[in-house]
């Protein structure tokens, strides 16, 4: 996965210099001319969701690709795993998708899908980053690429979704609010549940290219909470930005996580001796889940963490269920990549197979408490050097020893914003509290 975020504009790990149109034609360039070497000419899709850059880098990435040969097909707003999917079904040679996920609207980024709808291979990745120094070469006039718009985008993707849960089952009768982040599930989402019979309540599905994610969605989630009291319905589901996570609001107001929510498919599955193997978690998953699973007899593995460490455990072991305690649910069963709507289907058709409500079936497993502490870093400081620093290792240490064997300390760098995250998970709530607060304080006083 490429990507390219920034917080005062758009800027790169490709390079440190501040992302122009001018660097996404070359990007566009390096990626189509590795796709042509290794897959032929051929359309390459590109999606996005509903930040006002996106205009901007669509465009530039629509002339890189034509430049280097490649033809273009344009799906606007759209969930990356629709991509992902139509990258697959449209027999494409790649997929482009333009995305911050749940950032904020000034942030963006790319990310890449192989022919196969799965992430670009490292080795792929490492041709076209070896690309971007060269000088962007433009091919004779006859073989320039050409753009296209797949106007039956969303009405594909839509009838994907639906037909990942069984072909005689709806949802009539249940009553379901939507929080569709002012992002790219806002036409989807609701168009899936409501053909699947679902009585729907839907917020934050008017984007305007700034409200994406602006406290809405699977990052901000009381909206629909109070949504869901309001208009007492029997589940409240939220998207991110670009839809590829999910979390889920229960019938008496509270927040069901990621782990929660793989829970439920997974003891349910078991039930219906249909789960393939065991689950893939990561090293913030909640020790409940852990121990929940282990009481069920189910495997569990923790990768590291990202989607794409969750991912290829799954393939190494041949299990198809894993996922993030954020939401981003990987059902390999179903599709080839983390789908905040298809996970959230699974979980509705595992409510109506056990005839049991969200509250009672994510109730059967304990979370413990758990907190996570962002602590937002200057520019040009490294995260991975704060976080080998003596002081910072003595403070987790001092943690841990407090916790014991009764909890545990997490220290690591997003992947996704110039933050350290500082989790802390125990038994005790006011010792996980405190010591999250103090090893936060202490990476704060070392970047000061």
């Amino acid at each position: 996965m490429s990507k390219f975020f920034g917080t005062d504009g758009i800027r790169g790990q490709v390079g440190i210099e501040p992302i122009t149109p001018a660097t996404i034609v070359h990007l566009g360039w390096a990626l189509g001319t590795v796709i042509k070497k290794h897959f032929g000419a051929g359309p390459v899709l590109i999606g996005k969701d509903t930040r006002v850059s996106g205009y901007l880098l669509e465009s530039a990435m629509e002339a890189g690709l034509a430049s280097a040969g490649m033809d273009v097909k344009l799906l606007g707003p759209l969930p990356t795993p629709a991509i992902a999917y139509l990258t697959q079904t449209a027999r494409a040679k790649a997929g482009v998708v333009i995305s911050a996920s749940h950032n904020h609207y000034r942030d963006n980024g790319i990310k890449f899908f192989s022919p196969n709808g799965s992430k670009l291979s490292d080795e792929l990745q490492a041709e076209i980053e070896a690309l971007m120094p060269e000088p962007l070469t433009v091919v004779d006039a006859e073989q320039l690429g050409k753009a296209y718009r797949m106007d039956d985008a969303v009405g594909r993707y839509v009838e994907f979704c639906k037909g990942t849960i069984p072909r005689r089952m709806d949802f009539r009768g249940l009553r379901v609010a939507i929080d569709c982040a002012n992002g790219a599930s806002y036409q989807s989402a609701p168009t899936v549940f409501h053909e699947l019979g679902a009585d729907i309540e839907v917020i934050n599905n008017k984007p305007n290219g700034y409200n994406i994610n602006e406290d809405c969605g699977s990052t901000h989630i009381g909206g629909l909470q109070k949504l869901v009291i309001d208009k007492q319905c029997d589940v409240g589901i939220a998207f991110d930005g670009d839809a590829d996570r999910v979390m889920m609001v229960d019938k008496l107001g509270r927040v069901v996580d990621g782990d929660q929510l793989i829970f439920v498919i997974a003891s349910s599955l078991q039930k219906q001796d249909r789960l393939k193997g065991g689950v893939v978690g990561t090293l913030m998953t909640n020790l409940g889940m852990e121990l929940a699973l282990k009481d069920l007899g189910i495997p569990f593995v923790r990768a590291k963490v990202g989607d794409r460490y969750v991912l290829q455990e799954l393939q190494q072991r041949g299990w198809t269920l894993g996922g993030e305690s954020s939401g981003h649910l990987i059902c390999l069963d179903k599709t080839t990549t983390g789908d905040g709507l298809v996970s959230a289907l699974q979980v509705l058709a595992q409510l109506q197979f056990m005839q049991q409500p969200l509250h009672e079936l994510a109730g059967q497993m304990t979370m413990f408490p758990q907190q996570m502490i962002n602590v937002k870093l200057p520019r040009g400081i490294n995260a991975r050097d704060v976080c080998e620093l003596a002081q910072v290792k003595d403070a987790v240490t001092k943690g841990e020893s407090q916790l014991a064997e009764r909890g545990r300390v997490l220290l690591r760098p997003s992947g996704t914003e110039p933050v350290i995250r500082v989790m802390v998970e125990g038994e005790d709530a006011d010792l996980v509290a405190k010591t999250c607060a103090d090893i936060s304080a202490q990476v704060s006083a070392q970047i000061a």
